[in-house]
């Protein structure tokens, strides 16, 4: 069983403090075989819906990354990626960005913020008051990620089904995005027409993101594209339920899943 964590997010994301090389040893200790970073890149500053000043700093991201694989050496495959947030609040502005990177192996495309309907207010600190509420700035959601998917400058959708990670563990709800699968089998097909995939978000051994019923859906409708990450923010969380979301996606139908070199994808079989 080949084993890769590819969500992961060290001191260079703005909601994490461990160095890479931490995340790396944790990797290794965790058993695994490759481990990928994707910090947080966005167009827009962090924690406002205003676009950033100042450019990107890659050349500390390439020099964290350096300092990690001289930590490691040769005990783990390390790959560079990014976590590329909320393109679709200035798609111009993220393309300007991403166009001074370096060579980057991997791009996650994800939303984390609900649109000017909602004051782009994010995920985290959405609190509706109801469940017609909460379920409005669900759609809401799913119409960023479908501008988002429509663009597609990226390998993989992360966390399809965000929204409830927060709605229900940190706001007490009970909520599935069930009722929505017009707007997800969109979604999904926009995707698979690109060549481009999802991710499976272990939600640090929570509830995956997306899970079975959507998993399903994505292999149904001929999806392949699949990567596995924890989304984890700390040593702590590294490797977290990879192997048994591994079995998730066999009892979904799938034969095998994704790393990346070079944006190119690498299959393993599950």
């Amino acid at each position: 069983m080949y084993l890769a964590d590819y969500h992961t997010h060290s001191r260079m994301s703005p909601d994490a403090d461990a160095p890479m090389a931490e995340l790396a040893e944790a990797a290794i200790a965790a058993g695994l075989d490759e481990l990928c970073f994707t910090d947080h890149v966005e167009p827009i500053i962090w924690g406002s819906t205003e676009l950033r000043q100042e450019p990107y700093d890659w050349d500390a991201l390439q020099s964290e990354y350096r300092a990690a694989r001289e930590a490691v050496g040769n005990r783990i495959t390390l790959r560079l990626g990014i976590e590329l947030g909320d393109a679709p609040w200035s798609f111009a502005y993220t393309e300007k960005m991403i166009a001074a990177a370096p060579e980057l192996d991997f791009i996650i495309g994800s939303i984390h913020m609900l649109s000017e309907k909602f004051k782009g207010v994010d995920l985290y600190f959405f609190d509706p008051k109801d469940e017609t509420e909460a379920r409005a700035g669900m759609a809401d959601y799913l119409r960023q990620v479908r501008r988002l998917a429509e663009w597609g400058r990226f390998n993989v959708l992360g966390h399809l089904t965000l929204p409830v990670r927060y709605l229900n563990e940190n706001r007490g709800f009970h909520l599935t995005f069930d009722g929505f699968e017009r707007e997800i089998e969109e979604i999904l097909g926009i995707l698979i027409d690109r060549g481009l995939g999802i991710e499976l978000n272990t939600n640090r051994g929570n509830t995956p993101l997306p899970d079975e019923k959507w998993l399903r859906m994505y292999r149904e409708l001929g999806g392949e594209i699949i990567t596995l990450g924890t989304d984890a923010h700390g040593p702590q969380f590294v490797g977290c339920a990879v192997r048994e979301r591994q079995e998730l996606l066999r009892r979904c139908g799938f034969s095998r899943f994704c790393t990346f070199e070079k944006q190119n994808p690498i299959w393993h079989e599950l």
